[in-house]
């Protein structure tokens, strides 16, 4: 119980992130899933430290000269 509690508050700032400036801007991600939906799915598979890490690295990658194309959260 403790365990959800702890993934809900460490994606909140996802969720802000999606639907207030998300919006704002034209779709421009190279992975699908989005960065922001990865990095949901990791925090709530595998916690928020693991989960975060590699939502972090999955950002890190999101550039012109990373890589594109479908990318799930393993």
């Amino acid at each position: 119980m403790l365990k959800d509690a702890i993934r809900k508050i460490a994606i909140f700032p996802v969720l802000v992130y999606q639907y207030t400036i998300s919006p704002l801007f034209p779709a421009s991600c190279r992975f699908t899933p989005t960065c922001s939906q990865y990095t949901k799915e990791a925090i709530l598979k595998h916690g928020p430290l693991k989960g975060g890490w590699m939502g972090i690295k999955r950002i890190s990658r999101c550039h012109p000269w990373g890589g594109h194309g479908h990318d799930p959260v393993p």
